[in-house]
């Protein structure tokens, strides 16, 4: 294996406005979007009442702090950081393939989205939801510009999804709602104190790993902010459609600056814009929904007998819109979250497809002398995962938490891992002048510690019962 240096050029000053700027973080909380913000943590609220909602609070203020790292690396060096951490262990790439593939090659958002339209009289939920991975397909297919195509997708959705939610939430929501809202914040449940002892272990850590992406889908956004022109991204190129795109020289490696005191307080400048844009749309529109879904899920169905099974809960919500509020808003609910679980799983295939690409690729040196060879390998990666999906679906595994659920406990032990050579990547391979500062390595280390004991208690648990 062997992983060019990097090049060294100028790093291109910010836009003035930050509007420029905003994209890469859409694309990030539309992967969550059809995860903790609309299945788990409605789930747990609707089953355990809203004391236990700080976790959301706490999980997306971690992947907060730990997606910006991965920003970091990405804007000082215009590369991914699967090529940084290779750069550092050689064998690392054999990891992310395998975990990235065992935890979200499962076709579970497109078979959440499918199960949500029962109501509608549509019953063959797997053939709906094999529909939706090819339809997955054709649009990353056909989009001339790969990274467009995404962000123009999940930035239209999120912008009209959760103002349609809040205004669903308005009509429904009581004062009491809000308060036990304003109470979970802190931890304080309905008899207990964070954590009731009913909850299954394996539920919450789940919902706490989705709390915004998860996992290794985290780690995808140093894909999108180099091909959305953040920093030394400009030199990186982007991937084309083969069909409909002009090819663009997609580089592994990336290029760096000189840390002269004039390039040093231009990255910062970077980092300033970038710190506000993600702040703003993931941390906020990101929370932001969470809140509202779990205040709607707690006002119309916590308690309700019928909740623990499946995705039950979203049905009763539904009926519960529909008789307070008319039939209209029932229906328009059910489709939006068909809607937004089919955009997660759009975004999952697409995340999925590029770390198997770059790792693949670092791990496979010989077919970079065939060329402009990563927009084949990812074009191929992307209808492997479908093909495997379609399989899974037609064999009769269509239970979509279950499989939301495994994908989200596997990744929180990806979070863990990663977590633990983030630091080391930025302070290792970035120059001294740049490094994360003492707090933000404090609060990375603390979230290294945080998913490494949650994931060790709930394997724990799972195996022996405790």
């Amino acid at each position: 294996m062997e992983i060019k240096s990097l090049q060294v050029a100028i790093l291109p000053k910010p836009p003035i406005s930050i509007f420029k700027l905003l994209g890469p973080s859409f694309i990030l909380i539309g992967l969550g979007l059809g995860t903790g913000e609309l299945i788990l943590w409605p789930y747990l609220v609707a089953n355990w009442g809203l004391g236990i909602i700080w976790g959301a609070l706490l999980g997306i203020t971690m992947q907060f702090f730990l997606n910006m790292e991965i920003e970091r690396y990405a804007l000082a060096n215009g590369e991914s950081v699967f090529v940084g951490f290779a750069r550092l262990y050689k064998k690392i790439p054999i990891w992310f393939i395998l975990s990235t593939v065992v935890a979200f090659s499962w076709p579970g958002f497109s078979a959440a989205a499918a199960s949500v339209l029962k109501p509608f009289g549509l019953e063959n939920t797997s053939y709906i939801a094999v529909g939706m991975l090819v339809l997955c397909g054709a649009i990353l297919t056909l989009g001339p510009v790969l990274y467009k195509t995404l962000e123009g997708f999940q930035k239209t959705l999120v912008l009209l999804g959760i103002p349609i939610i809040l205004f669903i939430v308005l009509k429904v929501v009581n004062l009491e709602a809000i308060f036990e809202l304003s109470k979970g914040l802190v931890g304080v449940g309905d008899g207990y104190l964070f954590v009731p002892e009913s909850i299954p272990l394996l539920s919450f850590l789940a919902a706490f790993a989705y709390s915004g992406a998860g996992g290794n889908l985290n780690l995808a956004q140093s894909f999108y902010i180099k091909e959305k022109g953040y920093g030394m991204g400009k030199y990186a190129g982007r991937i084309t459609s083969l069909i409909t795109g002009k090819q663009e020289n997609v580089k592994l490696e990336g290029t760096t600056f000189e840390p002269n005191p004039e390039q040093v307080k231009t990255f910062y400048r970077w980092w300033k814009m970038i710190n506000i844009e993600h702040f703003i749309v993931f941390w906020g529109l990101g929370l932001i929904t969470i809140l509202l879904l779990g205040l709607l899920s707690y006002t119309t169905v916590f308690g309700h007998p019928n909740n623990v099974e499946g995705i039950n809960f979203i049905y009763n919500q539904a009926l519960v819109i529909t008789e307070n509020i008319g039939p209209a808003f029932g229906m328009i609910l059910l489709i939006l979250t068909s809607v937004m679980l089919f955009s997660t799983q759009l975004s999952v295939i697409d995340a999925c497809g590029r770390i198997l690409t770059e790792n693949l690729v670092i791990m496979l040196p010989n077919i970079r002398k065939k060329g402009n060879i990563i927009p084949k390998v990812y074009y191929s990666a992307i209808w492997m995962l479908i093909l495997f999906g379609i399989i899974v679906l037609l064999m009769g595994t269509s239970e979509p938490q279950f499989l939301i659920v495994l994908g989200a406990v596997l990744n929180a032990f990806c979070m863990f891992i990663f977590s633990g050579i983030l630091v080391k990547l930025n302070t290792k391979l970035l120059p001294k002048e740049i490094h994360p500062s003492f707090l933000r390595k404090v609060i990375i280390y603390i979230t290294f510690a945080f998913f490494g004991a949650f994931s060790f208690l709930v394997i724990y648990n799972q195996f022996f019962g405790v």
